[in-house]
């Protein structure tokens, strides 16, 4: 295919939350091709328009248990459960992949590591734009407040809707692992109780809610002496996180084998 065509992207879990959202947004990108829709075969929702069930109205594309022979990229917004599965297929088939779903185990983290060096990867425990500069300038924060006075504590905060299952989110630890990278926090602490006794400064504090349908939220404080610093982002709906993935997707299509993050993405 010639690179200056419009790339074809699939969707891996069009039939959940966010991916129906991206199946809306990129029937309506003329930037792109939307040429697959992909689920689990035992979803009930296989053979269902993907637009209609997107709530767009019919856009002549199934729900389909398989990825189509036509696809320059790959977005997965599915489960912790399917990430192997939709991985093995991109490196058999050569096909760049944009991974977004979070919450997989190391060993999973690993064969992604290894599938970079055959395929084009980007990924990202959160798509968002507006993430993203915050990570970075958080990244800034931690850089600057590393050696400012007696040193700064840092505790990150994250809400996100009921029926997220891993907490914290990946996107916190994303947050904590760029500010730990500067200011070489070794310790990661998941919430406290009892008497947890006096606070080392080595470690950062996370902190998960659970509520409602709360898209998500972060906050990241670096509390000094005498003065707070805080960071925070919210989305109001999960269109930002879609947006994203889906200038990921044409962002990588194409592309060398390598991971990619979304600073590449963005030029962030």
């Amino acid at each position: 295919m010639n690179q200056t065509e419009r790339p074809r992207i699939v969707i891996h879990g069009a039939a959940g939350r966010m991916g129906r959202r991206l199946i809306a947004l990129g029937s309506e990108d003329t930037a792109m091709q939307l040429t697959g829709a992909v689920d689990a075969a035992s979803h009930p929702a296989i053979g269902e328009d993907a637009g209609a069930l997107a709530g767009v109205g019919a856009i002549n594309l199934p729900i389909s248990a398989e990825l189509p022979a036509d696809v320059d990229a790959v977005i997965d917004f599915s489960s912790a459960e399917a990430v192997d599965g939709i991985l093995a297929q991109c490196v058999e088939r050569k096909i760049p992949l944009v991974l977004a779903t979070t919450g997989f185990p190391e060993e999973t983290g690993r064969r992604i590591d290894e599938a970079s060096q055959q395929i084009a990867i980007v990924r990202a425990p959160n798509m968002s734009l507006a993430v993203n500069l915050t990570m970075k300038l958080a990244t800034i924060a931690a850089e600057k407040l590393k050696d400012y006075g007696p040193g700064a504590d840092v505790e990150i905060i994250e809400r996100h809707h009921r029926f997220k299952e891993d907490a914290p989110s990946g996107t916190a630890l994303k947050f904590g692992e760029l500010i730990a990278g500067e200011m070489e926090q070794t310790e990661h602490v998941h919430g406290r109780e009892g008497r947890p006794g006096q606070r080392p400064q080595n470690e950062i504090g996370y902190h998960a809610l659970r509520t409602g349908d709360n898209p998500g939220e972060h906050t990241i404080v670096f509390g000094l002496i005498g003065e707070t610093v805080e960071l925070t982002v919210k989305a109001t709906n999960r269109d930002s996180y879609a947006l994203g993935a889906l200038e990921a997707a044409k962002f990588v299509a194409f592309r060398s084998p390598g991971m990619y993050s979304m600073y590449d993405v963005l030029g962030l």
